[in-house]
């Protein structure tokens, strides 16, 4: 099985649940993009190089996560809305053990 169920809920409150590959090397904000969970050019602006925090996200579930790099820490301390359960999607591979995930879209700053 390639393929496991994210649980996303966008900027206007919108619960989505959709099929995330864990073949294709995608992170979660690559998924948001390819479903259209966020208006062109508000998420992702940076291309995923944990320069510019469009992509944040609230993590809601329980999820063994890999730990923030030194680059997204330094992201977040300056990104706009931040939660102690915020991330980059940006950073977020896609992978089996993350079936089920919950996140919520951050507010665009």
């Amino acid at each position: 099985m390639s393929d496991i169920k994210i649980k996303i809920t966008d900027r206007e409150g919108v619960l989505h649940v959709v099929d995330a590959p864990t073949d294709m090397n995608m992170n979660l904000m690559e998924l948001v993009r390819s479903y259209e969970l966020a208006p062109e050019g508000t998420i992702g602006v940076c291309g995923g190089m944990a320069m510019c925090a469009s992509c944040q996200c609230y993590i809601r579930s329980d999820h063994h996560l890999p730990e923030k790099s030194d680059d997204e820490e330094a992201m977040l301390a300056e990104a706009f809305y931040v939660e102690a359960d915020s991330r980059l999607g940006c950073q977020i591979h896609l992978e089996p053990s993350l079936d089920g995930l919950e996140v919520t879209l951050a507010p665009e700053s």
